[in-house]
């Protein structure tokens, strides 16, 4: 896998060489960020709100989890402002070697498609995981003045992870039809957007409502919020991100074939 390596290193450096990876990450993390004093500032309300009510009551207070009320909704709101993000990370993928020809080197090079796939999906992924490690800094500021619950934190942080794999492979293949970057980005936000919506029939009963929540990207991240590690999410995942990638892999050999 050395020339997936020097494709994920040569595309991992253009992101970095580039406005991109900068303008990507301080966007999630300002409004991210937003959301984190919004929810800070109303964790602190509950939290004088129990104070006064256990002196009034003449009993001790309890402690409001800081999990419960502030760690679970900000992840929440981080996954949906993933969504926005990632097509601005994959929209150059294959998009950007096509407009300035360097597709066709690629293609004629020993590089096989899956080598070039991965590396390309593997440089995505890297800067996206980059962007959620600089976001890892709010819980780290909550371990300063609280006792925030690690495990489901990180299993938080982890869906997240999975998430964003799922939708960088989305956008990798979005970015493999066509190249132009800003249809590429567009499309990868209209399909990402379709499986979020999805969930929304999944509130329901009935057959086809329970089709449509297991198919929706966001209801699988729900347990992750809650500290809850279930395979089934792990495998929707991962059969999430094999497709996207086979259907690019078969996008790649029908632009030989056409070629």
């Amino acid at each position: 896998m050395r020339n997936a390596w020097i494709i994920f290193k040569r595309d991992l450096k253009a992101y970095f060489t580039s406005p991109i990876a900068y303008v990507v990450i301080a966007l999630f993390v300002a409004i991210s960020g937003v959301f984190f004093y919004a929810l800070l500032t109303r964790f602190l309300n509950i939290q004088m709100q129990a104070m006064y009510q256990a002196q009034q009551m003449g009993r001790s207070q309890f402690p409001v989890n800081v999990n419960l009320y502030l760690i679970r909704p900000l992840v929440s709101n981080m996954s949906i402002i993933a969504l926005f993000m990632v097509p601005m990370i994959t929209m150059r993928t294959f998009s950007e070697d096509k407009s300035q020809g360097t597709m066709e080197l690629l293609l004629t090079s020993p590089v096989t498609n899956l080598q070039m796939i991965f590396g390309k999906f593997g440089a995505a992924l890297a800067l996206y995981v980059a962007m959620i490690a600089v976001a890892f800094i709010y819980p780290l500021v909550l371990m300063l003045y609280g006792q925030p619950e690690m495990l489901p934190t990180l299993l938080g942080y982890a869906g997240l992870i999975l998430l964003g794999a799922a939708t960088v492979s989305v956008g990798v293949l979005i970015s493999s039809f066509t190249e132009n970057q800003i249809i590429a980005a567009v499309g990868t936000f209209a399909i990402m957007m379709l499986f979020w919506m999805v969930g929304w029939v999944g509130s329901g009963s009935g057959v086809f409502s329970s089709v449509a929540s297991y198919v929706s990207i966001i209801q699988h991240m729900q347990d992750f919020t809650k500290g809850v590690f279930d395979t089934t999410h792990l495998v929707y995942y991962a059969s999430f991100m094999f497709l996207a990638l086979f259907l690019t892999y078969q996008s790649i050999e029908s632009t030989k074939w056409r070629g």
